[in-house]
């Protein structure tokens, strides 16, 4: 029931996007969403405490689950973490970082362009990493939005080639 990937850090959004999968299936999503509050067992109302015993054991399941979808090093550190300060740290940690580097990435494809002599081929191999890089980090990124990223990186002297392009797939 854990997820294929196992969490090692650079990859938070593959981890929890599985996670999330297996947590909607469970019916358990809110215990990444919401902090298990402490009680005072004495002046709570039998209701309020059965929701919270509920609360306690999805989120000791779910954390269970995370822990186990991660590597050593990372069970090491979050083996004492409920759910959601897991996920709160987790998301802090890593997905600010991979939205750096998704940052990092565009900035290069919007600011790259082939320089005279270059050849095409090679930059056009160059510029194809980057947008993999992207789907990657889980960017929305369509063919044509690749084709247009690499176009738009060409010399101005293929914009004749690009139109005509764009005249012949439209």
């Amino acid at each position: 029931m854990c997820s294929k990937v196992t969490l090692d850090g650079t990859n938070y959004n593959d981890g929890m996007r599985n996670m999330k999968i297996v947590l909607y299936f469970e019916d358990k999503e809110y215990v990444l969403e919401k902090p298990l509050d402490e009680i005072d067992e004495e002046k709570v109302t039998p209701e309020e405490l059965v929701s919270y015993k509920k609360h306690y054991n999805d989120a000791t399941k779910i954390t269970c689950m995370m822990v186990a979808s991660m590597t050593l090093e990372l069970q090491r550190y979050y083996e004492d973490y409920l759910s959601y300060e897991m996920n709160k740290d987790l998301m802090e940690k890593y997905h600010k970082r991979a939205l750096q580097e998704k940052y990092e990435v565009v900035k290069f494809l919007i600011e790259n362009k082939m320089k005279e002599g270059d050849s095409v081929s090679s930059h056009v191999q160059r510029i194809q990493r980057y947008v993999d890089w992207l789907v990657k980090l889980n960017v929305k990124f369509d063919e044509d939005l690749a084709i247009d990223t690499i176009l738009n990186s060409m010399p101005n002297y293929y914009d004749q080639f690009i139109l005509t392009y764009h005249l012949n797939n439209n």
